[in-house]
């Protein structure tokens, strides 16, 4: 079995695939939009195969997003090696990207950052796959 896609809701949908163009690398398909359903998205294919789509209501009621909640809570994208990492928090810290903790070694033995999308969702950055656990 595979996940064929991941989907979020945002605000601001060009934003969003920008973001995603720029520092992943990601492929943006054609925006796609249904006035009479009032919605709108855009699937991003990265390299891997993996695709995120993106879809925006003008419609959408917007609640506080608490760290801790259930549901979606982040998504992790991997960037390389650990000087890839380091090199990209770095430069989407110069940009203005708000970096929610600098790169380090987590307990499951991840080397990543965390980094916030243009609408607050969090975002690792991992530098390669230590082998989760099962």
């Amino acid at each position: 079995m595979n996940i064929e896609h991941v989907a979020i809701y945002v605000n601001d949908l060009e934003a969003e695939k920008n973001f995603f163009v720029k520092y992943f690398g990601a492929t943006a398909g054609s925006k796609y939009s249904n006035f009479r359903n009032d919605f709108s998205n855009y699937f991003l294919k990265f390299d891997s195969g993996s695709r995120l789509e993106i879809m925006s209501r003008t419609s959408m009621v917007d609640a506080e997003k608490p760290k801790y909640r259930s549901g979606y809570h982040h998504i992790a994208l991997e960037v390389g090696d650990r000087k890839d990492v380091d090199d990209m928090t770095k430069k989407m810290a110069a940009d203005g990207v708000i970096v929610v903790s600098g790169a380090r070694t987590t307990g499951d033995g991840y080397y990543e950052s965390v980094v916030l999308d243009p609408e607050g969702n969090e975002i690792e950055l991992i530098a390669g796959n230590p082998g989760q656990r099962d």
